[in-house]
């Protein structure tokens, strides 16, 4: 017969081997969980550009970017390059786009000109989003007069005539560099922007999660950066794309106008010289290839900003998502006609 004190080391040794069990267990699935939810984060930030219109846009801007980073292996000609026994020559296998007046290949000049077009648009807007970004969210989050002070500097911007300060601006250089180009851009591009992200910071400062986090004595920055940024990721992208295609038709602008040098190379100037050398109504092939890719440049900008409306906006989420599931049925988003099904073919 077993003793008392024998009972509890045979009780308390299943119950052991139990815990053990359970804390292997726990210890295996926790790398899956990590896994899964860092999946579903990566999966929830990209679900902006989930729809067929960002997705159209993307793979358009996608294409430009490759012309643009392997132009040396994509135009068969030096863009500049001059063969005044070809002059004015329409398309043809040996010249796709034709030659201008002095026999420069036009094809060449449009590969060349998409690198100019897009360094530029891509640098103006990084600088106008941190600038929006530093301006419209401190502006939105803090109050008294440094909101108002912030919100005045931006409406000071806002109301200025960007045109005219930007010829003004790149005229006081002889051959201003890439760079000089972007910020001009950048400086008269951002108000708009910091407008829209100071409204939508308003009506984020005064969540329960910002209030913890004051509660909890964060600092200011680590509030704008950890708590408040993720929630206006949309606003930014949005303000992004539609930044960018003000500052690529700020510059086709400058370009065309002839503010900008010429030997920047970009659609602007293509469309100078062709202009300069009287090549309208005539010679269609020396600015039609820089104006259609301005503007196919201008459709997927405006696609991807579409779609990110969609995402933001729930009405024209749940719009587009309705939209599709009637198509997968084969019925018209569009159409009045409601499709009356038999008894039997509901049945079956």
């Amino acid at each position: 017969m077993n003793s008392p004190a024998e009972k509890p080391s045979t009780l308390v040794q299943p119950a052991s081997a139990a815990t053990s069990e359970t804390e292997t267990v726990l210890t295996a699935e926790k790398p899956r969980a990590k896994k899964s939810t860092f999946w579903s984060q990566l999966r929830a930030s990209l679900a902006m550009f989930a729809n067929p219109k960002s997705a159209t846009g993307l793979i358009i801007m996608g294409i430009f970017i490759l012309v643009a980073i392997f132009a040396p292996l994509i135009a068969p000609y030096d863009p500049t390059a001059q063969n005044l026994d070809e002059t004015l020559q329409p398309p043809s296998w040996q010249h796709l786009f034709g030659t201008t007046h002095i026999g420069e290949d036009v094809f060449s000049q449009v590969v060349w000109g998409t690198r100019g077009v897009l360094v530029v648009g891509f640098l103006a807007t990084i600088m106008a989003t941190i600038v929006a970004i530093a301006v419209g969210v401190t502006a939105g989050y803090v109050r008294g007069w440094r909101s108002e002070s912030l919100s005045a500097f931006s409406n000071v911007f806002l109301v200025l005539p960007a045109l005219p300060l930007m010829i003004i601006i790149a005229s006081q250089f002889q051959d201003p560099p890439l760079w000089i180009i972007a910020a001009v851009l950048g400086l008269t591009g951002w108000a708009w922007g910091a407008r829209v992200l100071r409204a939508q910071t308003m009506s984020l400062r005064n969540r329960d999660f910002v209030q913890a986090a004051r509660a909890n004595g964060e600092p200011l920055h680590r509030i704008i950066l950890v708590e408040m940024l993720p929630n206006l990721l949309a606003i930014i992208a949005s303000s992004f794309v539609g930044t960018m295609t003000a500052a690529i038709l700020g510059l086709t602008t400058l370009a065309f106008i002839g503010v900008i040098p010429v030997s920047n190379l970009n659609w602007g100037t293509i469309l100078f010289w062709a202009q300069q050398n009287s090549a309208f109504p005539d010679y269609w092939w020396w600015y039609i290839p820089a104006g259609l890719c301005i503007a196919l440049l201008g459709v997927s900008l405006s696609l991807i900003n579409f779609g990110i409306d969609e995402y933001v906006n729930p009405r024209l989420r749940s719009a587009g998502e309705r939209a599709r599931a009637l198509r997968k049925k084969g019925l018209s988003a569009t159409s009045s006609v409601t499709v009356v099904r038999t008894a039997a073919e509901a049945e079956s």
